[in-house]
């Protein structure tokens, strides 16, 4: 049986392990076809709905294999471990179901909802440094001064099987699949999953997706040097070094990492509310968002994606929709330059509604511009179908003899 301190590859018997040791305490997840996304991007695409687990993210399954191999004495010590959120949960949700105290590290800027949940299932949680690398480096001496065993959320080989659990499950549900697309972070993930696929279909491909702000493994594996920085909606993947075990897994079992920008990451996750009416996090849109902005290279595939967690604040939530929204002409806010006199506002009121135009907000601006002071400036936010029919509403307002312009 593997131990936490071996550094040689994780196996199909590992993962197998991890699957009976889990067996009963973590759901199996569906993993099911989504016929309408798979026809916007042209291949067969099969969801795993990890973002469904009890603490809507995967990483049960590494959490529990990793607290489950301690010894009676390790468990009365208790644990510690850095977190950006996900890991977090999964700790201590099972750390208190197995009676291990739990302390977990986690950044300044993690989302409130993890941090919370993460406090309800028991663990005392501690907010330090901006990064990953600098809770580790707190974790570390914290515990040491308090003897407590460090759990790593990706760079342990059980950890390791445990993610790896998913792959088996994938391909136990479609075993068709010909492209298995990944969201990496540390490495943890991936590292497990193409462990199983590719020793139970070596055919298969296993494509991992990085946040464009923080490419550390595909630096690592392709020998780039792209920067890292900045506040990414994936934070659960935000990860500026990649685990050592993780990255040789990656090098030799992985046939590719993409990159995705935020624009892709938020169009992920609002197109999986509006189709599959489910909520993921950044990171557990990745994939998906991959798919979207390369469909050529999936095309007439069956490819399986992993949405691997669902903790995600409902603002950002918001947010994300609303801007989605306004990407797709469907939620606009105009400028006109208009005569300061009575029946202005009700002639553009009038003119939009006879387009189709929905008025969601006015304000008028007579002091903070540079119009002459016999005009005024109206700021409108309207809803349109889509962007033909907002190109159809500025003609016609551009006709009737408004000054008009997208702000």
């Amino acid at each position: 049986m593997l131990k936490p301190s071996d550094t040689t590859a994780v196996t199909l018997a590992d993962v197998r392990r991890a699957a009976g040791v889990i067996r009963g305490q973590v759901m199996v997840t569906a993993c099911n076809e989504s016929r309408t996304l798979g026809e916007i991007c042209g291949c067969r695409l099969f969801l795993k709905f990890e973002n469904l687990q009890f603490t809507a993210t995967f990483k049960e399954r590494g959490a529990l294999n990793r607290l489950q191999a301690l010894s009676a004495e390790e468990r009365k010590r208790g644990v510690i471990a850095m977190s950006a959120g996900n890991h977090a949960q999964g700790m201590a949700y099972h750390a208190k179901r197995l009676g291990i105290p739990a302390t977990i590290v986690m950044p300044i800027g993690t989302p409130m909802v993890k941090i919370e949940n993460t406090r309800r299932h028991g663990a005392e949680v501690l907010i330090i440094g901006q990064t990953l690398d600098e809770c580790f480096a707190f974790v570390k001496s914290h515990a040491a001064e308090r003897d407590l065993i460090l759990v790593h959320p990706y760079d342990d080989p059980l950890i390791i099987a445990g993610q790896g659990t998913i792959g088996l499950e994938m391909l136990e549900a479609v075993p068709e699949l010909d492209i298995l697309v990944v969201p990496i972070g540390g490495g943890g993930l991936i590292s497990g999953i193409a462990t199983a696929a590719k020793a139970l279909k070596p055919s298969v491909q296993v494509i991992g997706v990085q946040a464009q702000l923080y490419p550390s493994m595909y630096n690592a594996v392709k020998g780039a040097n792209l920067p890292m920085r900045g506040d990414t909606l994936a934070e659960g993947i935000a990860v500026k070094s990649p685990g050592a075990i993780t990255t040789k897994i990656v090098r030799d079992l992985v046939d590719d990492i993409l990159l995705v920008s935020e624009d892709q990451i938020e169009r992920a996750v609002a197109t999986l509310i509006s189709i599959e009416k489910t909520v993921v996090e950044g990171a557990g849109a990745a994939s998906l968002a991959a798919v979207l902005a390369a469909p050529e290279r999936f095309a007439d595939r069956k490819v399986g994606l992993v949405l691997t967690g669902g903790n995600i604040d409902t603002r950002l939530i918001a947010s994300v929709l609303t801007r989605e929204l306004a990407r797709e002409g469907r939620l606009t806010q105009l400028a006109l330059d208009i005569v300061d006199r009575p029946g202005q506002l009700a002639a553009v009121c009038d003119l939009l509604a006879s387009a189709g135009a929905n008025i969601i907000e006015v304000s008028h601006q007579r002091t903070f511009s540079d119009l002459p002071a016999k005009a005024t400036l109206l700021e409108l936010v309207i809803e349109t179908r889509d962007r033909a029919h907002l190109e159809d509403v500025l003609a016609q307002l551009g006709t009737a003899g408004f000054a008009v312009r997208e702000s």
